[in-house]
């Protein structure tokens, strides 16, 4: 058995990745760390590219911004539980952290309902003002014949 693995060990090792697309690697790494990011890059932008048209682009900056973004969210959430007088965090903790974002959606659709049903009541008005206008212009004609008829 010791002879086999010194036969394992004599074989000649697979070349090594050559070292510049480490040092890529190393130098993003490095990169993010400098900007302190929370989340990684590639992440961010995997599901950036699954919202957007296959030929949107995606800026450098908005790639750190989003990222520093979603690390803002991710501490505003997690202060929301921290709230909360238990050691250990469940789902109904998670989810009344993000009751605010979701709540938004929520209003932002009750909003647009709202807008939708002012918009009906504003043509109702403007259909009656013109239903009066011409009840107004009728009464304003009849009033005229009226008086021309006195003055005959």
């Amino acid at each position: 058995m010791a002879e086999k693995h010194e036969k394992k060990e004599e074989k000649p090792e697979k070349p090594e990745k050559p070292e510049k697309p480490e040092e890529e690697e190393d130098t993003r790494t490095e990169e993010e760390k400098k900007l302190n990011l929370a989340f990684p890059e590639a992440a961010i932008v995997r599901v950036m590219k699954r919202n957007l048209d296959d030929e949107k682009m995606i800026r450098k900056e908005v790639k750190i911004q989003m990222n520093k973004w979603l690390e803002k969210i991710c501490a505003q959430v997690s202060t929301n539980m921290n709230r909360f007088p238990y050691i250990m965090m469940n789902l109904n903790e998670f989810y009344q952290g993000i009751k605010v974002y979701e709540s938004l959606e929520e209003f932002q659709k009750e909003k647009d309902r709202i807008l939708s049903h002012l918009d009906a009541i504003k043509m109702d008005i403007e259909k009656l003002e013109r239903d009066l206008g011409k009840v107004e212009r009728d009464v304003v004609t009849l009033d005229m014949q009226i008086e021309e008829d006195k003055g005959e």
